[in-house]
């Protein structure tokens, strides 16, 4: 009987796997007399899988410009796997449009438009990209070893049968083919970021809305939501300011047909189409994410890692479990500024007081947090906007109380400054950071998944972390950001600030004379805002909190119902201090000392390889694997920049490198 593998999710990780499955297949003995079945399931169209399908609005585009995207690996890329190098998106796209890829025409309609003026510095739509994706899955069917045999399911995988990993239940999307088993050697879940059901919290505003009918909209993909339930003329609050509210932003104006003109100097104007909603928006930082940057370094790539880097991460581990807020940010902050300080040198030099050496050599021996460290910098740099200030960026509205009028100017100033500095060269050192910022995510990523944090910083230093990262690294286009400053100007967009909290309004008169005429409503108010905003619906405009115990996807679902996964769950003593004399003597004395425990919704796996982690003692599970944003291993995007040693492409070799020896024994 041949040896199978399914992995549940075609979408680029899924993708991603199977690539580096027919890479390495041969070396683990798959030939015509060792096959090796793979079951590549998604309801989804497979290569582009949900998020990506070409069946979504053309006017949503990725975050990233086409030069930056790619799927294939390249010789900087350290992993156990052959190199099989391929195009990335705009070298896709040249190659189609020039003819020089047997099989390959350019697309019809508007996307084949796309596909004949796209540049490097084009951010391309998301249906773009689908048909990227598609390229790259046929190409890996089109050239599979030897021995290494794909069944595309276009089907959800609904669970396992009886508890046993080695046989999956696919429901099929056509009803005439109704449900199949499949063997399984081993499963690889790469179903991607994870949907569930309402939280505790989110369930009791759905009940009270249903109840005064007021609208609510849970978290979840923009994409998949009923937008045009929102009659025209409502006022809607919106808590988030992520790309979850850019594509919330596009697809509830641009989508029901207004648009935007250039007008005079330079300046964007909105022209509604009489359908529109007044959205008003707030935050915890109050701001919108940063921009993607639009230039190039002026100087060279700066060198990196320099002060966070494999060293630093063999010596932390070394100590046992660190706090990422008070022993691994300071190296996060000195490596970005590395990055920073170096392209202002190179890229401005007459904005610099000092030579890049002599900075360099001071900057090496100080600490980021330290009195000298910030001397250096304010006798280098005399400017103060030419300096790098993190408590700014995360939070960039600290001290503001304002009224509404007063605070929709300072963030229409702030949203126009943010964004001259990652569109204009002038500011080329907000992507030196962005260069070292990358680096040092990918290695504090190494550091928490191999267990060098302690579990309370897991529980609250690396979400803080992951938003900072997002905030300052996985922004719009900076179009969008003249779209919203066009959309605040007309008056379709109000900005409520930082640390928003929305609270529902149940009394039948609105609660003051001032409502009177109101009713029962949901009232926004911020920590930046002097008043609060009433409305009749609110737009939690951000993904779902992962959880596998409240997910809807039925694999997993399954999977927990039989006890083969869980959740991760942390635990740690709540001392005041974390003193291990504090821990003898609570022992000696007998005292009790509070046990937290948290989970964090995520699936527990190994590292080294992506086994989930399984049973009261997290033992690696002999079949079952796990790789993406649902996973206790965090990962930047399924696809990535060339040439960057993409950690996500070392995690998806790691992955099929684990899977092919359980399947085939090698």
């Amino acid at each position: 009987m041949a040896r199978s593998v399914v992995i549940v999710g075609g979408g680029p990780r899924g993708t991603g796997v199977l690539e580096r499955l027919a890479a390495s297949a041969p070396r683990h003995g798959v030939d015509a007399e060792h096959p090796l079945d793979v079951h590549l399931v998604d309801p989804y169209p497979a290569g582009a899988g949900r998020i990506w399908r070409s069946a979504q609005s053309e006017l949503l585009w990725m975050n990233s410009m086409a030069a930056d995207v790619t799927m294939y690996t390249d010789d900087t890329v350290v992993c156990e796997g052959p190199i099989v190098p391929g195009p990335s998106l705009i070298e896709w796209a040249q190659q189609v449009r020039g003819g020089e890829l047997d099989g390959e025409s350019v697309p019809g309609g508007r996307v084949g438009d796309e596909v004949r003026g796209l540049r490097p510095d084009t951010f391309p739509t998301r249906q773009l990209q689908s048909h990227y994706l598609d390229f790259v899955l046929r190409r890996v069917l089109d050239t599979l070893p030897e021995g290494l045999r794909v069944h595309v399911h276009r089907g959800r995988a609904v669970g396992v049968v009886d508890g046993d990993v080695r046989r999956v239940r696919i429901d099929m999307n056509d009803p005439a083919e109704g449900s199949v088993v499949v063997p399984a050697d081993a499963v690889v879940l790469a179903s991607g970021h994870l949907d569930a059901t309402p939280s505790d919290d989110e369930a009791a505003i759905v009940d009270a809305s249903e109840r005064l009918g007021l609208q609510y909209f849970p978290p979840e993909q923009t994409t998949d939501s009923d937008l045009d339930a929102i009659e025209p003329g409502r006022t809607v609050i919106a808590r988030g300011m992520g790309l979850a509210f850019v594509d919330l932003m596009v697809l509830i104006y641009e989508g029901r047909g207004g648009r935007f003109v250039e007008a005079e100097r330079g300046r964007l104007e909105y022209v509604p189409s009489g359908r529109e909603v007044f959205l008003a928006v707030g935050s915890g930082r109050g701001v919108p994410y940063h921009a993607k940057t639009e230039y190039t370094l002026r100087g060279p790539r700066p060198p990196l890692p320099r002060f966070f880097g494999p060293e630093q991460v063999e010596a932390l581990l070394a100590r046992g479990e660190v706090s990422l807020r008070e022993e691994v940010w300071p190296l996060i902050a000195k490596e970005v500024g590395w990055g920073w300080y170096h392209e202002l040198h190179h890229g401005h030099p007459d904005r610099v007081t000092t030579t890049w050496d002599e900075f360099a050599d001071r900057y090496a021996a100080l600490d980021w947090y330290s009195d000298a460290r910030e001397a250096l910098v304010a006798e280098a740099v005399p400017a103060e906007s030419d300096r790098l200030d993190f408590e700014r960026l995360d939070r960039p509205l600290a001290g503001v109380d304002a009224d509404l009028d007063t605070l929709q100017k300072h963030l229409r100033e702030y949203i126009a400054d943010d964004l001259a500095r990652h569109v204009d060269p002038a500011h080329t050192a907000e992507l030196g950071a962005f260069t070292a910022l990358l680096s040092a995510y990918m290695t504090s990523s190494e550091l928490a998944s191999r267990g060098g944090l302690t579990p309370r910083s897991r529980a609250h230093d690396l979400s803080w972390w992951q938003n900072l990262f997002s905030s300052m690294a996985s922004g719009p286009p900076g179009p969008r950001l003249r779209q919203l400053l066009a959309l605040s100007r007309a008056g379709y967009v109000t900005f409520l600030g930082a640390g928003i909290d929305v609270a529902i309004d149940e009394s039948p008169d609105g609660g003051a004379p001032e409502h009177a005429d109101g009713g029962p409503a949901f009232v926004a108010t911020s920590a930046s805002l002097q008043g609060e905003v009433r409305a009749p619906t609110f737009v939690d405009a951000r993904l779902a909190s992962p959880s596998v115990r409240r997910t809807v996807d039925p694999m997993l679902a399954s999977l927990t119902a039989h006890g083969v996964l869980d959740e991760e769950t942390l635990r740690w003593e709540d001392r005041a201090t974390p003193c291990a004399l504090d821990a003898v003597a609570d022992r000696v004395e007998s005292r009790e000392v509070p046990l937290v425990v948290r989970t964090t919704g995520l699936v527990p796996v190994r590292a080294a390889d992506f086994r989930v982690l399984t049973g009261p003692d997290d033992e690696p599970h002999p079949r079952l694997f796990a790789v993406g944003p649902h996973t206790t291993v965090r990962l930047p995007g399924a696809f990535t920049r060339p040439r960057t040693n993409s950690l996500s492409f070392r995690a998806n070799d790691a992955c099929a490198q684990a899977v092919l020896a359980s399947a085939t024994g090698s």
